[in-house]
């Protein structure tokens, strides 16, 4: 059937967004003027049903005058509003009239503008089908928009009205100054402009009751008519809130984004999710309950609940230097401590006796963690030996039954976070220890990032003895350089795995260092022994960097000189101000520090091994669960939390949850801004970047000074960073690194002095400057930057006229 009643629209591949919205209200009981669908079938076969739309005119809205409006599969959708992109036209009174109008609806489809949203939204989704609503018009007094939850701060309780006298479509538009006003829950309305108090008690009332019945916040058209009586036009999701994570005691939370720290700036997959969050739990050991009730997921990205803090009279005044150390502002920290919802309150007895065991256990684990930390810098060969000898991987054989398989993925990064991360964290406590006691033996003696400068080319880290090796890969490739250079990514990696490419030593970086990946925490994210293109990625990079002098190892190893000769250069410095003893004490400790300090990124580098373990298993579960017909795709397994995995294994087909779960993941991948700090009312405080004419104030997170044009990056897979440009990036962790060794410097929106990139960058000497909010928007490929590592500024010398995005 060609045409449908308003009231059964409810196939959305035949009726489109709007519709389904409009019988999803009718079906909740509210008004809606009286109407019909014009189905996708009919533009399909690009024919229109002349007779019948006539017909149904007469029938359903009695020959009134009517609205046309698009109603288009991709349309009014929970990821995508496509708001005023397709035609509507109102007031249409004469047959020929309304006919062009349907005609217009379709052709409005394919418009410049709405083809451009539509990739932008939704890349490489099939084309949609466009139905068209015929509504009778409401004879408007007033008119506008509501708002479930106030669009501008997020908050889920404050609803948001624009609306003027008559028809509403000005308000749509934007042409006109509409009336606004806002309704927060538990508040009479004050009228104003055109909207009575009435009118507003009436959208208050009724916006909260579309919005429980339709599951979700509201953009909702409306229409009062000349007897008062309110009338819905359309309604869909909002597309712009923040996800908040599920609360249940109805107090404000606080929610501190740390998924950065880690390289998570995209969402996690929900299989990733709940892994990562095992991970944790299971390293806390007796803390594995309070870890447990502070990790939440937040539109895929990790938070910690941060109430606790805010409401003790002991941790609170730590918030902002937290705040600040997890790459957040401490000002926004300083604000929230203001909140009347957040001040210190006694805890309940309850908890405070819950607390009792946490205490015994951090008494019983200081003894043999201080030993550890003391023997490792008395030794650190034996810290070393100690950390390089943890286990890390279950050798034990899994079962062949589904339920064996989906065990062994769920507990493979047990042994290491259980046992083998207590083994690793002396050797590596003990050298972030003595650097942090030398930086305050030598207050008054070192300037501003000069122990920083110590750090420089550290041995032992993993991390940058990837990149070095990667960079040996880039040396015996110079050989077949035309070959790399003329070709992508993808293609030298397809050749690779046919055997096609000469050898340059792959096969051996793989072995070593193939579990690794950008957001490689996420066990739903494919390791580079599975995709190498962004190690081949890396090596055309390389290969454009001429000057050797410049190349990888010599950065390397002048950075390493310069830390030595830093710490030479501190203690004859303490020798010339009387202060020998304490000169003594601090490079002692600094050269110890770098024995052990580079062990960093050695804990998450066999992490990673684990948790590529458990990817293996559950792609092993994943074809199984294919061959049963319980899955489509063995990838689909990561779509799935372990509770639906479990049912999938049980024979319960989980298609429609996997298609669910991809649709919010990748409607997450493509939010451009995820807040740092998140309420569980919705709203995001933030604090203004503190800006000088071009110049940006960021954090310092590693030495120096440098000069280049930005390269901006928001997916390292296949980026390349040409020598001497300035790496600009939303976050960074080891998949990243390979992009920092042509890199003249760093700039990033989040981070952590003690996260993965800043820490590598020192190693390179690379200057960086963190937290700057924004800084892939707010900087184009080829402005020229000048970044100061050490006071944490960025300056935007002169913008690109063209600048684009890798």
């Amino acid at each position: 059937m060609d045409l449908i009643e308003l009231e059964n629209a409810t196939d959305m591949s035949l009726v489109g967004g709007k519709a389904t919205g409009l019988a999803a209200l009718i079906a909740a009981g509210e008004k809606v003027p009286a109407g019909f669908v014009l189905t996708t079938r009919a533009y399909q076969r690009d024919e229109l049903p002349e007779a019948q739309i006539l017909h149904w005119w007469a029938t359903h809205c009695g020959g009134q005058p009517v609205a046309v409006r698009s109603s288009a599969t991709a349309e009014d959708l929970d990821d995508a509003s496509f708001a005023g992109l397709q035609d509507t036209t109102l007031g249409v009174r004469e047959p020929d009239e309304l006919l062009e109008a349907i005609r217009n609806c379709w052709s409005s489809l394919t418009s410049e503008r709405a083809s451009a949203y539509r990739e932008r939204m939704r890349p490489g989704a099939p084309p949609p089908m466009m139905a068209v609503v015929v509504q009778q018009m409401v004879d408007a007094s007033v008119a506008g928009v509501l708002f479930t939850a106030d669009p501008l701060t997020g908050l889920r309780s404050r609803q948001a009205v624009d609306a003027v006298a008559g028809l509403g479509d000005a308000v749509v538009q934007g042409t006109v100054e509409a009336d606004h006003a806002t309704l927060d829950d538990g508040q009479v309305p004050q009228p104003i402009g055109c909207l009575s108090t009435a009118h507003l008690a009436e959208l208050q009332r009724a916006g909260r009751r579309v919005e429980a019945a339709l599951g979700s916040e509201q953009d909702i058209e409306f229409a009062f008519d000349r007897e008062g009586t309110l009338w819905f036009l359309q309604s869909r999701a909002i597309t712009t809130l923040y996800p908040l994570p599920a609360t249940d005691d109805g107090q404000l939370h606080v929610y501190l984004e740390v998924g950065h720290m880690q390289g998570l700036r995209n969402p996690v997959t929900p299989m990733g999710a709940e892994l990562l969050s095992r991970a944790v739990t299971a390293m806390g050991g007796a803390f594995s309950d309070v870890l447990e009730r502070m990790m939440v997921f937040a539109g895929g990205r990790m938070y910690l609940d941060m109430t606790f803090m805010f409401r003790s009279d002991r941790m609170r005044q730590n918030l902002p230097q937290l705040f600040e150390i997890y790459g957040s502002d401490p000002r926004v920290a300083e604000q929230l401590m203001e909140h009347p919802e957040l001040q210190a309150r006694r805890a309940p007895l309850r908890a405070r006796l819950r607390a009792v065991p946490l205490i015994l256990r951090l008494v019983a684990l200081a003894p043999s963690t201080l030993t550890g930390v003391i023997r490792a810098l008395l030794q650190p060969e034996w810290g070393r030996r100690r950390a390089f000898q943890a286990p890390i991987l279950s050798d034990a054989p899994h079962g062949e039954s589904l339920e064996d398989v989906l065990n062994a993925a769920e507990q493979a990064q047990d042994l290491v976070m259980r046992r083998g991360m207590w083994q690793m964290l002396p050797a590596l406590y003990g050298g972030l220890a003595a650097a942090a006691l030398a930086e305050f033996l030598l207050r008054g003696i070192a300037e501003p990032g000069e122990v920083d400068l110590t750090k420089g080319g550290m041995p032992h880290n993993p991390t940058t003895g990837m990149d070095l090796q990667l960079w040996q890969l880039a040396q015996r490739a110079r050989a077949h350089e035309d070959l790399f250079a003329d070709r992508e990514p993808e293609d030298l990696a397809s050749q690779w795995r046919h055997g096609t490419l000469p050898a340059i030593g792959m096969e051996d970086f793989l072995a070593r260092f193939g579990h690794r990946c950008a957001q490689e925490v996420d066990a739903g994210i494919a390791r580079w022994r599975e995709d190498p293109a962004p190690v081949f990625a890396a090596i055309t990079g390389y290969l454009q960097l001429q000057d050797l002098t410049q190349a990888p190892d010599a950065r390397f190893a002048r950075a390493a000189a310069v830390a030595e000769s830093t710490i030479d250069e501190l203690a004859r410095r303490a020798r010339l101000q009387g202060r020998t003893l304490r000169g003594i004490a601090a490079t002692w400790l600094l050269r110890r520090s770098r024995r052990l300090a580079g062990l960093r990124e050695w804990p998450k580098f066999a992490w990673v091994q684990s948790i590529e373990q458990a990817r293996n298993y559950l792609l092993e579960l994943g074809e199984r669960l294919v061959q049963r017909g319980v899955l489509e795709a063995a990838e689909d397994i990561f779509y799935l939390e372990l509770d639906q995995a479990r049912r999938a294994v049980a024979g319960e087909p989980q298609m429609e949850a996997v298609a669910s779960a991809r649709a919010t993941y990748e409607r997450e991948m493509r939010r451009v801004r995820v807040p740092a700090v998140l309420l569980s009312d919705g709203s995001t405080p933030e604090s203004t970047p503190e800006t000088t004419g071009a110049t940006i104030r960021g954090r310092a997170a590693a030495p120096g000074r440098v000069t280049g044009p930005a390269r901006v990056v928001t997916d390292p897979r296949t980026a390349r960073v040409l020598p001497g440009e300035i790496l600009v990036a939303p976050t960074t962790d080891p998949g990243w690194t390979p992009l920092f060794m042509t890199a003249a410097g760093l700039v990033s929106e989040t981070g952590s002095p003690m996260a993965h990139g800043p820490t590598v960058a020192r190693e390179y000497g690379i200057p960086a400057v963190i937290g700057i909010t924004d800084a892939t928007h707010r900087i184009a490929t080829g402005d020229m930057l000048s970044i100061d590592g050490t006071h944490g500024t960025v300056e935007i010398l002169d913008s690109s006229p063209v600048g684009d995005e890798a």
